[in-house]
């Protein structure tokens, strides 16, 4: 099936950017389920109480609506997170609203949160977990401490956030929470977008506490417990990163993301398309969160996981989130250009470098995160 979809590549990129995106979703839910390949031992990774046949996952934005999470775990990732969900549906920005920088190998998008509401994707997950063969009772954690994923179902993470016309954004997280409590294995807090307005502003200290401290003590009122994570910007000055990690430290979170897409544009695009408004994402977004990761990671000082995300698109761009800090890493517009295949190349080449230096895949997390922060080269690609 990978190498059905490096045939179909070529054909997908003459479509209209969010047309292709749409054609593979559709392709996905349509074709026989993959059983992945073992996953060599070595890359098993536990982070928020939940255990990881491998370290590489699938970020949100890809299956917004919870429909081929499955299909995806098949190629190999480690993980999937879907979404961003929000409680009722909304269709978005006006189109055209994704870019492919070709040149650059990166993406400019501004969806908007496009998506069908909670409903829809929660209704696919509950019967996902029917299929596999769940009952209430072995999905019921209580309030004690994680104890990892649904059995055999792969971990599947529900990306939630605010509809743009909502009177009380806040509302609407502890709605996402509360609605996937059974059928997530995490929940990320997305208020990174950068394209819903004053969606930003929820990283700003005061509001994120509030906002936290509700995420938190709704989740935690809950029978069925699952890890809450901060997905935040790559665009922060370090002050305002003090401040974040602070409030996620104060209130609890079990982990953070770093990072979403940058408004910010590097003087090393080359496409025409660059000027596009919207969130930049792929290879020219590596630096920018490479070193975020990093600088979070030195102010976390270990009380909670790190999941790099942004310009992973190799085994040696994997492994320098790894280094700066990141425990697992996540990657999606890589996808578009060097198709699902690249999950089991940038596995190949961890366990190979694993093997090379003969050390866990724990003892590299975060070891060259100091040097990442101060702007050292750290892009082995």
């Amino acid at each position: 099936m990978i190498d059905a979809f490096g045939l179909l590549l070529p054909l997908l990129r003459l479509l209209d950017a969010e047309d292709a995106h749409r054609a593979t979703i559709a392709a996905l839910k349509f074709l026989p389920k993959r059983t992945p390949e073992k996953d060599d031992p070595r890359l098993a990774a536990s982070a928020f109480g939940l255990d990881f046949p491998n370290p590489v996952g699938l970020a949100a934005g890809f299956d917004k609506n919870a429909e081929v999470a499955d299909a995806m775990l098949g190629f190999g990732f480690g993980f999937v997170e879907v979404g961003t969900l929000t409680p009722r549906p909304q269709p978005g920005n006006p189109r055209p609203r994704a870019f492919r920088l070709v040149a650059d190998r990166a993406v400019i998008n501004r969806y908007g949160f496009n998506n069908d509401g909670h409903a829809p994707a929660l209704d696919r997950l509950t019967r996902r977990l029917a299929r596999l063969g769940e009952t209430k009772e072995r999905r019921h954690y209580g309030a004690g401490p994680f104890r990892g994923a649904h059995d055999g179902a792969g971990v599947v993470g529900v990306n939630v956030g605010a509809n743009k016309d909502s009177e009380d954004r806040a509302a609407d997280y502890v709605a996402g929470v509360a609605a996937f409590a059974d059928a997530a294995d995490y929940f990320t807090i997305n208020v990174s977008s950068p394209n819903t307005p004053g969606l930003r502003d929820l990283q700003e200290p005061a509001a994120l506490a509030d906002l936290l401290a509700s995420v938190i003590d709704a989740r935690d009122a809950l029978p069925t417990r699952r890890p809450v994570l901060l997905k935040i910007a790559p665009d922060l000055a370090l002050d305002q990163l003090d401040g974040i990690v602070r409030v996620a430290r104060d209130r609890g979170v079990d982990g953070m993301i770093v990072s979403n897409t940058t408004i910010s544009r590097p003087d090393t695009l080359r496409s025409p398309l660059s000027k596009e408004t919207g969130g930049l994402s792929g290879k020219p977004l590596f630096l920018l969160s490479t070193r975020m990761l990093a600088q979070t990671c030195l102010r976390v000082e270990g009380q909670f996981p790190l999941i790099g995300a942004g310009g992973v698109d190799s085994a040696e761009a994997a492994l320098a989130k790894i280094e700066a800090g990141a425990t697992l890493v996540q990657l999606y517009s890589a996808l578009v250009y060097e198709g699902p295949g690249l999950v089991t190349r940038i596995k190949r080449g961890l366990v190979e470098a694993l093997q090379r230096e003969d050390v866990a895949l724990s003892t590299l997390v975060g070891r060259r995160a100091r040097e990442i922060a101060q702007g050292k080269t750290y892009d082995r690609r």
